[in-house]
């Protein structure tokens, strides 16, 4: 076994899990979805976005091209969350959570693509 990959596919995977974990539940309730699950997912999309670093490959490429996405997306979120918390005094309501798990979505996404990637890339035969 090949402990770089092993890292490398526990990052991937917890980014993807932890990001599921706080966009699952109702849009618009706020006591459904932890701030503090958001900040652990900001911060392994983070550390998987680093480790997609120095791959000269397509397909490293578009792994390091969905973590961009996932990591601009949450910081989003979070920016939203702390602005309206904040900033602007408005607090997490329904519409402000709408927004934040929406953002939170599109994250996910990209993080399905990239476990896909990543799926798809271990099940490629090795040349």
């Amino acid at each position: 076994m090949n402990l770089e990959k092993i890292i490398f596919g526990f990052f991937i995977l917890l980014a993807f899990t932890l990001n599921f974990g706080f966009f699952l539940g109702e849009i618009d309730v706020p006591h459904q979805h932890e701030v503090f699950e958001l900040f652990a997912a900001i911060v392994v999309n983070l550390i998987a976005t680093v480790l997609k670093f120095g791959d000269r490959t397509q397909l490293g490429a578009l792994h390091l091209a969905t973590s961009l996405v996932a990591d601009l997306q949450l910081i989003a979120a979070a920016g939203v969350w702390g602005y309206n918390l904040y900033v602007s005094g408005v607090g997490t309501t329904p519409t402000v959570m709408s927004s934040i798990v929406s953002l939170s979505g599109g994250a996910l996404a990209a993080n399905v693509v990239s476990v896909v990637l990543l799926i798809g890339e271990t099940l490629s035969p090795r040349r």
